[in-house]
């Protein structure tokens, strides 16, 4: 094998993927890819028809779970209304603003701004730093006018992330407020009910009563998505089991899109990794362990040292007695004196362990519950685990 070939065989990616990016977060699909939200894309579509006709688009306020498809639907949809508003020779831009990213007003107006600019090859230069929010979207108002736009959309994602309520009131009165001859509307995204409650009363009164909320995704709707998504596949790879599997798991756990095509995706990547020419169920069954191992990591990779060893302790006893499901608090403090005595840790008291272990219920990590120790023992607090004890392990080796 000569040197080039060497390399070659360095960068082989394996035959399971045909179109990796059609699994990919962040990917926004085609329209008629989006399954299961005939009336929310209905719904969106009617708030922003006026716009592709160069008239004013409704402000849109949508609620939902993570993974519900909100983000997915509104920009589709927006991207389908620039189509048609072309087809009627109407300048119609939207941006897509992800407020968890850009949680300050300041931010937020400048990616505003900055997408803007890109979708209109505006030849402007959008300072980094240095300029107020408002200097921000002064720039957005002129790019408007200059550029003849009849109507502008900002999505915002994730909005009950922004620290103020200034660029939404700001974008709902820019005309009339004579900022710009634009129509200006929004459409604002958030995981909380409760969040037009919070709005500033002046500012809640000037946005229409345009509300939607969106439901977790059932197996049914879940195995469709996927089914839509089997072309990121080359021909014969997936084995018929699954995506039932997939949909099952995702529809039984958190009706989540995005998770369910996270996991079909990791699925995929492992059989690539280990070599073989199709994906399998013990192929899902993997990478929903890895995911909740990568989901725990983050949990406690911020938690203390004597956290961890609680943790590990509580673990391995569970793996060590599987007929055992709780263990009372001194069984706990013992291992996990050792376990920090052999990193060179002083054990804290058996009290504060006690605590610590109260505090990991409320994370949703452990349970604790009183239970009566018969005659003559009172009662006292057992503790159990709430996810697979291999997984702590492996997140905590791995934290």
């Amino acid at each position: 094998m000569d040197e080039s070939e060497q390399a070659t065989n360095i960068f082989e990616t394996g035959g399971i993927f045909a179109n990796r990016e059609l699994l990919r977060v962040g990917h926004v699909p085609e329209l008629e890819r989006v399954v299961g939200r005939d009336d929310e894309v209905s719904s969106i579509g009617q708030a922003l028809g006026p716009a592709t006709i160069g008239g004013p688009p409704e402000t849109t306020i949508v609620y939902g779970k993570t993974g519900a498809g909100k983000s997915l639907v509104a920009r589709c949809v927006a991207r389908e209304a620039h189509t048609e508003a072309e087809a009627n020779e109407v300048e119609f831009q939207h941006a897509y603003v992800d407020c968890s990213d850009y949680q300050t007003e300041t931010k937020a107006s400048r990616e505003m701004g900055r997408q803007l600019v890109a979708n209109l090859h505006a030849d402007v230069e959008i300072p980094r730093v240095g300029i107020a929010a408002a200097d921000y979207r002064d720039i957005t108002w002129d790019l408007l006018d200059e550029h003849s736009v009849d109507s502008f959309v900002v999505i915002l994602d994730e909005i009950d992330k922004l620290d103020d309520d200034e660029l939404l009131r700001s974008l709902s009165r820019a005309r009339e407020s004579g900022k710009s001859e634009t129509h200006i509307g929004a459409i604002c995204i958030s995981n909380k009910i409760e969040y037009r409650d919070r709005l500033n009363e002046r500012l809640d009164s000037s946005l229409q009563d345009n509300e939607l909320v969106f439901d977790p995704y059932d197996a049914d709707q879940l195995r469709e998505i996927l089914a839509n998504r089997t072309d990121a596949f080359e021909d014969g790879v997936l084995n018929t089991d699954v995506i039932p599997k997939v949909a099952a798991l995702s529809a039984k756990e958190h009706g989540d899109a995005r998770k369910a095509i996270d996991t079909l995706y990791e699925a995929g990547r492992l059989a690539e990794k280990d070599g073989t020419d199709t994906v399998t169920i013990d192929h899902v069954d993997d990478a929903v362990k890895r995911a909740e191992a990568n989901r725990f990591e983050k949990l406690v990779s911020g938690t203390t040292p004597h956290v961890k060893y609680i943790l590990r302790a509580l673990a391995l006893l569970t793996a060590d007695n599987p007929e055992r499901e709780a263990f009372r608090t001194h069984r706990v403090y013992t291992l996990y004196t050792k376990l920090a005595e052999r990193e060179g840790a002083e054990p804290l008291s058996e009290d504060r362990v006690y605590r610590l272990l109260k505090e990991q219920s409320f994370l949703g990590v452990t349970e604790s519950n009183h239970t009566g120790g018969g005659q003559g023992e009172g009662s006292y607090l057992e503790h159990r685990l709430l996810r697979d004890p291999e997984i702590i392990v492996e997140a905590l080796d791995n934290s």
